[in-house]
């Protein structure tokens, strides 16, 4: 069993930075594909950014293309998302997601295993 525990969100500015973090524990980080997915009251979930555990490939959503880096250590069993340029529409709660399917999505039906969230708010 996989378990995710997110940590990094807070309330900030437009324009500031803020870096997620998602620790893994239950399996080798290896052993999973990551990804990261938001959800703002009211909304769908959306899939914003997800990495390969083979080739550290990644892909990302078009609202946080060129703003948010999703990256990992192996060594830290540690996945992180890095913020930049905040915009009020980034306003929701985060989620890690794990899977084990061999393509990276950013589809939440490809995930297995979820954390319990960190509620980033940007606002002025």
């Amino acid at each position: 069993q996989v378990q995710l525990v997110e940590s990094g969100g807070g309330s900030v500015q437009p324009g500031a930075s803020l870096r997620l973090s998602c620790v893994v524990s239950g399996r080798p980080l290896e052993s999973h594909n990551y990804a990261w997915f938001r959800q703002a009251p009211g909304k769908e979930r959306e899939g914003i950014a997800c990495i390969s555990t083979s080739d550290d490939s990644t892909f990302y959503g078009d609202s946080v293309r060129g703003r948010f880096t999703i990256s990992r250590d192996n060594a830290k069993s540690t996945v992180f998302l890095q913020m930049d340029s905040l915009k009020p529409e980034d306003t929701a709660v985060y989620y890690c997601a794990a899977g084990r399917q061999y393509l990276i999505s950013l589809r939440a039906a490809y995930y297995d295993f979820w954390g319990k969230g960190t509620l980033v708010t940007v606002s002025s």
